[in-house]
């Protein structure tokens, strides 16, 4: 079962990096300033570590992050590293810009990994994942953990049998991938022209109207 996990994983990462999601999140993002609002702040300054508690709400650039509780480190090189986590039977939230688009980044988990140094994200528990176009849902998927790597646009999802449900016994990873427009275009032009080049065939196979003879100029009364 591992490898059936592992290389369901690796197949969803490629056709998800290759097609679902050609564009970038936002670069500038790992670059802006990290606010937070909570109830609660415990500051550690010999560990460089702050605790946030209670209605975290955490702002990066385009980056929102949304949970119970939210560990922050920050390395002597100002890269910042959290952790966000939701209350008990509840999900942690993230949402994120894509650059040069009208689409997010937008996922769930029990638990949340943010990696400013590796600009990656971690998804674990229950983890979903939708990329939006404007507010239209377009690809989604979810698994037990998923990790959305940033600097390349890829992910990868983990089924996870421990964390089977009853509505997904066998663990697996779901996914759902609409087309991109281009090629729903490309598909639209493909189907007009075959439309086109059958309709002088479909003419030319109709019989042509016969002209009936009269046997006088004028119509019988």
């Amino acid at each position: 079962m591992k490898t059936t996990i592992a290389s369901c994983s690796l197949a969803l990462a490629l056709l998800a990096g290759l097609a679902a999601f050609p564009a970038a999140a936002e670069r500038a993002d790992r670059s802006k300033p990290m606010n937070v609002e909570a109830d609660a702040l415990r500051y550690d300054d010999l560990q460089q570590t702050s605790v946030f508690t209670g209605k975290v709400v955490v702002t990066k650039g385009t980056i929102v992050i949304r949970g119970a509780k939210m560990t922050v480190h920050q390395d002597p090189e100002g890269y910042q590293f959290g952790v966000v986590t939701a209350d008990p039977g509840k999900q942690a939230y993230f949402r994120q810009k894509r650059e040069g688009v009208d689409e997010y980044i937008e996922g769930e988990g029990e638990t949340i990994e943010y990696d400013g140094k590796a600009d990656r994200v971690k998804f674990i528990g229950k983890a979903e994942m939708r990329r939006l176009r404007g507010a239209t849902v377009n690809d989604e998927t979810s698994g037990s953990v998923i990790t959305y790597d940033n600097t390349n646009d890829q992910f990868t999802v983990d089924g996870g049998v421990a964390t089977a449900t009853p509505s997904n016994p066998g663990g697996r990873v779901r996914a759902t991938l609409a087309p991109r427009a281009a090629a729903s275009a490309a598909a639209g032009s493909a189907s007009a022209a075959a439309a086109a080049a059958s309709a002088p065939r479909a003419a030319a196979s109709t019989p042509p109207a016969r002209l009936r003879s009269a046997t006088s100029l004028q119509e019988p009364r």
